[in-house]
């Protein structure tokens, strides 16, 4: 999933240009990482739950912590970041990211939940810290008029990574993952649990790779010369206006439930679709094998990115906004009430609606706010929580009422973004004046 970018501070006249394309091209490279990683999730969701026979509620908490983090340390990743400076902010992002991927090795060995989540929390912390310092560096590389193309060639950088990371986390990962709940029952106890421990440390290669690939990402970044930019800073300007303010205005409100339920649903599909596809009256498939839809879900989402941009400059973005959450519902719809393949194709044909559906809440969330726009875009960013909530409620639904039938709690959060396209992104009148 994609983030939006940083509102863009100003760039120095002394930046040298003969760095820029290289300097973009190594920062997009983070972009791209912090999307493998995201990602990642929905594969360790499903090896984590058949590791220590979670319920759903319980392998939700993988991203229960990881937007958890997102939530809580974005402001203290903001202060650090004004305090480090942008390419300092990357390589400590980094190096706590990298901290973090090197928590799985401990944790494996330890065979503790409760370990896994704490070095996912480090790690979803380093990603935050990278989210607040990228995004507005990459919209300073170059002249203002063309940050836009740069923003989307990052963001296209992260789309990869999140269509890669199943492919990747299958084979490397869910591979391991032969044996059924049923065989391992019959197997004797001191088999088990060598099978558990096994299975635990499948995860402790692949996480250590990432570790060592941060930390020395980190060391290219502190020793290249970057472009020197100018920092930005909250000026009394901002200072005067406040959360509340910006929350007063009916659009930024509905906006931030927009973000919340759009963002849930996005990643609780994502999360358990593995899980879905693995279940004998779906696909009855191998996680593995399964990973591979994931990787046509992400697929499409950075697909209909590209092509939903080029039909907004025809159409209207609440229209359209509302129309592929119409289709979502539709397609949500179809795999609830079918089994087999139909099913499958229904749930992955969702990532091709989503695409649009973040940067256009965004968009039209802090549409004519003036000088509140930045308090707004706090609100936004913090909206993202969501992916921590509705993936935890989708999995207690799940354990109550069946996998299957609990992606009626998408469902209804696609319905909230169809009122949001229709009626609640228009701006009331206090914001059409300026604000």
């Amino acid at each position: 999933m994609a983030f939006a970018p940083t509102p863009q501070p100003r760039t120095s006249a002394a930046a040298p240009a003969v760095n820029t394309r290289v300097a973009l091209a190594v920062v997009t490279t983070i972009f791209f990482m912090w999307g493998f990683l995201t990602c990642l999730n929905d594969i360790l969701i499903p090896h984590l739950k058949a590791v220590f026979e979670l319920n759903y509620a319980r392998a939700m908490l993988v991203q229960f912590t990881f937007f958890g983090a997102y939530f809580l340390m974005s402001l203290p990743a903001g202060r650090l970041v004004a305090h480090l400076g942008y390419k300092k902010g990357i390589v400590a992002g980094l190096v706590i990211a990298g901290i973090g991927a090197l928590g799985f090795w401990p944790a494996a060995e330890l065979r503790i939940y409760e370990a896994f989540l704490g070095a996912l929390f480090v790690l979803a912390t380093g990603i935050t810290v990278l989210q607040v310092a990228a995004n507005p560096y990459v919209a300073l590389l170059g002249p203002e008029q063309t940050s836009s193309s740069r923003l989307t060639l990052a963001q296209a950088l992260n789309s990869l990574g999140t269509t890669l990371a199943p492919y990747f986390g299958g084979v490397l990962i869910l591979s391991s993952t032969v044996k059924s709940a049923e065989q391992i029952a019959v197997m004797p106890q001191a088999e088990q649990i060598a099978y558990r421990v096994q299975e635990a440390q499948a995860v402790q290669g692949p996480y250590l790779g990432l570790g060592i690939a941060l930390f020395l990402l980190a060391v290219f970044v502190f020793l290249f010369r970057l472009p020197a930019l100018t920092e930005t800073t909250e000026q009394a300007d901002h200072s005067k206006h406040t959360l509340r303010e910006a929350l007063s205005h009916r659009h930024v409100m509905f906006g931030v439930l927009g973000i919340f339920f759009y963002v849930g649903a996005e990643v609780a599909i994502g999360s358990l679709m593995v899980n879905y596809f693995s279940l004998p009256e779906i696909a009855a498939i191998t996680e593995e094998k399964a990973s591979k839809y994931l990787m046509a879900y992400w697929f499409l989402a950075m697909v209909g990115r590209f092509a939903g941009s080029a039909m907004m400059v025809k159409l209207s973005p609440r229209k359209l906004l509302a129309t592929f959450a119409a289709g979502n519902i539709v397609l949500l719809a179809i795999t609830m009430s079918n089994t087999g393949m139909v099913a499958v194709y229904s749930l992955i044909g969702v990532g091709l609606f989503n695409s649009i559906m973040f940067p256009t809440i965004f968009a039209l969330s802090i549409e004519r706010l003036g000088p509140l726009t930045n308090k707004a875009s706090s609100l936004l960013i913090m909206a993202i929580v969501g992916g921590a909530v509705i993936p935890l409620l989708q999995g207690m639904l799940a354990d109550r009422i069946g996998l299957h039938h609990s992606f009626i709690l998408p469902l209804l959060c696609y319905g909230y973004i169809i009122f949001y396209g229709l009626s609640g992104s228009r701006p009331d009148a206090s914001a059409a004046k300026g604000a």
